[in-house]
């Protein structure tokens, strides 16, 4: 008989950033390094003979909580990757709830009616999902391995462990970020002790279980700056991030199509923020710049913010940028702690007009 240890990994980009990841190789947040390290001190009690991942990067970093401490090697396996959404793969959830609201409602409560060019089935990620962990199972008799995959995956598999029809999936749980479920493996069946348990992280020092609105929303659309009205909304928005971040007024305008890039966030239809990165500034450097980053006053403090962050990183990094970075004035408090919250820090370096550079790295941590 062989125990397996399912877990989901930890936090990454488009679990924060609201974006559909799927087989998208994004990295792991600071955030979810924490949970990393909650999930690191449950397991170090627990013998571990073995560890699989899917082969993506976020599997394969939060198996560094059980490889790293214990000195195991990590075994990676396609077989344990995400489904693959298709045409979804990095779009924002909200983009996706604007544009496809049936295939949206499908995807969450009826997998078996859900069909997006390109993507899987759930029926494939199933049977590849059960493969894997058989093989994992006989490659391991009589031993407790550690398996490492995604939200949707385990989800499915679960569901058909447990007896549920895929049309029934919808009725299932939905793991939080490293919930860690329990299997037991005897020759080719499988059997669920418990599941989407969480409570290494309920139990850790502050709030490391991050819980989302059918795990997806809220999400934000974006689009480029193309009617007057946008351009509009662009002045006024940056005009009263600047007031209301105690810099003085400067004026904005639409920006010329070759010097960047300016993105319209919108929420049910309402611009809600704006975001502006420019293509050229200390491009030698390896740093991508945001010249600016605000939110209208009705939609701030309700966690919509940090999304234009990862519209801006999936910009950045097939630039090759490795950090972003931004200006502030040492008056804009709000700014400040909220970038902070963020990832950035603030360094020793000033603009000409004397405004600090707050950095993030956006590259990916190496991994052993």
């Amino acid at each position: 008989m062989t125990m397996i240890y399912l877990i989901r990994h930890a936090e990454a980009e488009g679990n924060l950033y609201r974006i559909s990841q799927g087989q998208y190789d994004s990295a792991v947040t600071d955030f979810g390094y924490r949970q990393i390290a909650a999930l690191a001190a449950r397991f170090a009690p627990v013998a571990i003979d073995a560890v699989y991942s899917s082969d993506l990067y976020r599997t394969c970093a939060t198996a560094q909580a059980i490889c790293g401490p214990k000195g195991l090697p990590l075994h990676k396996c396609r077989d344990l990757r995400e489904i693959c959404v298709g045409d979804w793969e990095q779009k924002p959830w909200g983009e996706i709830a604007r544009d496809e609201p049936r295939e949206m409602e499908y995807f969450l409560h009826r997998l078996d009616l859900w069909h997006i060019p390109g993507a899987e089935t759930p029926e494939a990620v199933r049977d590849r999902m059960l493969r894997a962990l058989r093989a994992i199972a006989a490659e391991n008799p009589g031993k407790t391995v550690a398996v490492f995959s995604h939200g949707s995956a385990i989800r499915i598999l679960l569901a058909a462990l447990q007896g549920y029809s895929v049309a029934e999936i919808g009725k299932t749980p939905h793991g939080c970020n490293t919930a860690v479920s329990l299997l037991e493996a005897e020759g080719p069946s499988l059997r669920v002790i418990f599941r989407d348990d969480g409570s290494h992280l309920d139990g850790a020092p502050g709030t490391l279980s991050r819980r989302h609105p059918n795990a997806l929303e809220p999400g934000l659309c974006f689009s480029p700056v193309l009617r007057p009205e946008q351009a509009e909304f662009v002045r006024s928005c940056a005009l009263h991030a600047h007031l209301d971040g105690g810099d003085p007024a400067e004026p904005v305008s639409a920006e010329p199509a070759d010097r960047g890039r300016t993105l319209i966030a919108e929420l049910n239809g309402r611009s809600a923020g704006v975001l502006r990165m420019e293509s050229d500034i200390q491009a030698a450097q390896g740093r991508g710049w945001i010249t600016l980053y605000c939110m209208e006053r009705a939609f701030r403090g309700r966690g919509y913010g940090v999304q234009l962050l990862g519209q801006a990183v999936q910009y950045y990094r097939p630039l090759g940028r490795q950090a972003l970075c931004l200006a502030l004035s040492g008056d804009n408090q709000p700014a400040a702690r909220f970038f902070t919250a963020c990832g950035f820090t603030a360094g020793e370096e000033r603009t000409a007009d004397g405004r600090t550079v707050w950095c993030k790295d956006i590259g990916f941590r190496p991994l052993p």
